[in-house]
């Protein structure tokens, strides 16, 4: 295959990542090797990891915009708004927009069947959402207007969100149908954000 511009910068990224993501699916995370993915992309093995440090970037790719959308919840909400409200409006609008972040993408079977098939991805996926969790934390810990406990409310957030979307994982590749587990991930997103407000009452 003819081998493309090499500084293609954001081109180039979308290339190698659409690449890599059909690859890992069809074959297996880890059945894949990067210069199989650079050979495929037409560049070279240099220029994957120049984009991708990491071979788990090149499919868990989306947790630098993960951190851009916890980041921008805490700074850019509204005023009379708190963070917990605006995290809360913010996976509803993931959730609408079937955001591949929100779970609910339609593509999203294929992408829970290779993580969980590869213990690489899974140990990633771990150590992502640890760090999304501390930039949650360090951002209410900075925030004038938050005076909780920053360390304690970004765990429960990240780990609640989380929860959510492996129960939807695990539904969607024991087969259930698209529209029943969709629709219960949303209720369960309104009890996390409810439990996050409230607290757990007695008798759920």
């Amino acid at each position: 295959m003819p081998r493309t511009s090499e500084r293609g910068g954001p081109q180039t990224r979308a290339r190698i990542r659409e690449v890599a993501n059909r690859l890992f699916i069809e074959r297996g995370y880890d059945s894949v090797t990067v210069a199989e993915v650079a050979r495929e992309a037409g560049v070279s093995s240099v220029t994957v990891f120049n984009h991708f440090p990491r071979k788990e970037d090149l499919f868990l790719d989306r947790a630098a915009d993960a951190v851009d959308l916890l980041r921008s919840a805490v700074r850019e909400r509204a005023s009379g708004v708190d963070a917990l409200e605006s995290m809360h409006a913010m996976s509803a609008r993931l959730f609408e927009d079937r955001h591949p972040l929100s779970g609910v993408d339609e593509r999203s079977t294929g992408f829970f069947r290779t993580v969980a098939e590869s213990p690489a991805l899974v140990a990633r996926a771990r150590e992502i959402a640890s760090e999304l969790q501390q930039v949650l934390a360090g951002e209410l810990q900075v925030d004038s207007a938050f005076d909780g406990d920053a360390q304690l409310l970004a765990a429960l957030v990240i780990a609640g969100y989380s929860s959510v979307m492996v129960e939807t994982a695990r539904r969607l590749l024991a087969g259930e149908a698209y529209s029943g587990v969709v629709d219960d991930h949303s209720a369960r997103l309104e009890r996390l954000f409810d439990t996050l407000r409230n607290g757990i009452r007695t008798g759920l």
